[in-house]
């Protein structure tokens, strides 16, 4: 393989790689004009925080469970509850496909983050949110995004 060759394709590789990511103060921007911003009682800083320890803002991250189960986007919404994946069982709480939870345009992973939040335990379903983001002051996801 050539050189250039090589560096075409690497090239093109960490363009589709950063596409799937979404900058912080983008995303406070889709979740505020979502009415994200105090839905069950938690800020843009929470949902900021949260994309940030499950994902680290990437949109199109998929991570395969031991049980056979896998966390979609940019929240990590698991298969076996909240979307079907096709792959194994699933309760499908959100009735959507998981790979919708991928798209950038955000709205089917925010309804679906909507419905976990509204449940018992609100971000307390996310095991990473509760041990890096509860309880901790947020406000600095904040900085520099103006809305």
């Amino acid at each position: 393989m050539t050189r250039e060759l090589l560096i075409s394709l690497v090239s093109c590789l960490f363009v589709i790689n950063q596409a799937s990511l979404i900058h912080r103060c983008d995303l406070a921007k889709v979740l505020h004009q979502e009415d994200m911003d105090g839905f069950e009682g938690y800020s843009l800083s929470d949902w900021l925080c949260l994309a940030y320890i499950e994902s680290n803002f990437n949109i199109s991250k998929v991570y395969e469970n031991a049980d056979g189960s896998s966390d979609y986007g940019l929240f990590q919404i698991n298969s076996h509850y909240w979307c079907n994946d096709y792959k194994s069982h699933s309760e499908n709480l959100c009735h959507m496909d998981c790979q919708d939870l991928l798209s950038p345009d955000l709205l089917s992973a925010i309804h679906c983050v909507k419905m976990i939040v509204s449940k018992a335990g609100g971000m307390d379903n996310w095991i990473e949110w509760r041990l890096h983001c509860s309880g901790r002051p947020l406000s600095y996801w904040m900085t520099g995004c103006h809305l």
